[in-house]
């Protein structure tokens, strides 16, 4: 790997710190070629740290270490992304991220989704006089119960297995979709979400 640590007077280039699972930037240091080294040889993240003026390696004094994964290196070869699966908070002030954000996993728009279904669960609590939506598909679903929930995600399995035979594209996407809608509901329903099963698929793997 070819890094151009005398880019800058200082010796030091921008490392990017992002969990190797969830692809959360976790923090951004500096390391200069002797920090680098001493990274890929312990496997633990270290830095050149600034203020103390000598190497640092993240966790020597919390216990949360940065454990390596991958390091690569940009197209102008001064900027370093580290792959790491973080042992504990990364920030000093006890938060997952340096930007005080949560290391969750994210599934883009399916996430946002689970937010949309977990707050329809929450209203399905509420006494029906006092809900904001009286006529939620999904709230109507929860109020129904476990028995109905499974019910339709077998039915919308069915009907994707059925479209899965023929030859039409946007009916077999479409009944895919009624699928996984349902399922994120049941999931819902029992309690867990897609990051439950994204655990036992990864510890299958």
């Amino acid at each position: 790997m070819n890094i151009d640590f005398n880019k800058n007077n200082d010796g030091l280039v921008p490392a990017i710190i992002q969990d190797a699972s969830t692809k959360k930037v976790l923090m951004l240091g500096y390391m200069n070629e002797e920090a680098f080294l001493k990274t890929n040889e312990t496997k633990k993240v270290t830095f050149f740290s600034r203020t103390k003026n000598r190497l640092w390696t993240k966790g020597e004094e919390s216990g949360n270490y940065l454990h390596l994964v991958t390091i690569k290196n940009d197209c102008d070869n001064d900027t370093l992304l580290i792959s790491v699966n973080p042992e504990g908070p990364t920030c000093h002030k006890g938060t997952d991220t340096c930007w005080a954000e949560e290391n969750e996993p994210n599934f883009g728009f399916l996430s946002q989704l689970e937010g949309i279904i977990a707050k329809r669960k929450r209203m399905s609590e509420v006494e029906p006089g006092l809900r904001e939506d009286k006529n939620s598909y999904v709230v109507s679903l929860f109020d129904e119960g476990m028995n109905k929930i499974a019910q339709k995600v077998g039915e919308e399995a069915v009907e994707t297995v059925i479209e899965a035979k023929d030859n039409n594209d946007d009916l077999f996407l479409n009944e895919s979709a009624d699928l996984l809608f349902h399922y994120l509901i049941l999931l819902q329903a029992k309690g867990f979400s897609l990051k439950d099963i994204a655990n036992v698929l990864e510890k299958r793997h």
